[in-house]
């Protein structure tokens, strides 16, 4: 769950919106996955309302299509 505001921060590396003793990890797996679609000239993007949950797409070209 994130604040909507913060959604494009959330795929940067090491940005976190919670302390550590909130939530664990290292805070680069987004940022992980943003590059992974970047680098097939894909789309993510997330949204999400604080005390319901999160949702994340993903929208990836066609094998075979140029953008």
């Amino acid at each position: 769950m994130f604040d909507p505001q913060y959604a494009d921060r959330i795929f940067e590396v090491f940005q976190r919106l919670h302390g550590r003793n909130t939530y664990e990890g290292t805070a680069i797996g987004l940022s992980i996955c943003k590059q992974v679609v970047d680098n097939h000239n894909g789309i993510i993007y997330a949204s999400g309302q604080v005390g319901v949950g999160s949702s994340f797409t993903i929208l990836l070209p066609m094998a075979g299509t140029s953008q």
